[in-house]
């Protein structure tokens, strides 16, 4: 069953498959310039934070996602399944790749 996905930031929406991670459905999506880099949790480029909605994770690196990124569920997309509708923040380098794509400036506050 596809999901929503959505991105704060620019309102954007996508589908997410059960078995799909948030980064590969973003990616599927169209969307330009999103870095895309080890794929497999160790890198930390395609860090977000999940604002709303359910979802499962698999391993990454302590070194990109601490505990405390943990708990304000502030994780990386590439490890990150979708159980229902989620609303995501872009962060870091995904944050600059979203929003000078869509046309707007990044903020002080969102970066992390």
């Amino acid at each position: 069953m596809p999901y929503q996905v959505t991105i704060e930031e620019t309102g954007e929406r996508y589908t997410c498959g059960e078995q799909e991670n948030l980064l590969i459905a973003m990616a599927r999506s169209g969307r330009r310039g999103i870095p895309v880099g080890c794929r497999g949790g160790g890198c930390g480029v395609c860090k977000v934070e999940v604002t709303a909605g359910d979802y499962e994770t698999r391993a990454m690196s302590c070194q990109h996602v601490t505990e405390e990124d943990r708990a304000e569920r502030r994780l990386l997309a590439c490890r990150v399944f979708p159980r229902g509708d989620v609303s995501v923040k872009v962060l870091g380098k995904m944050h600059k790749a979203v929003c000078t794509n869509a046309g707007l400036r990044p903020t002080e506050k969102t970066k992390i």
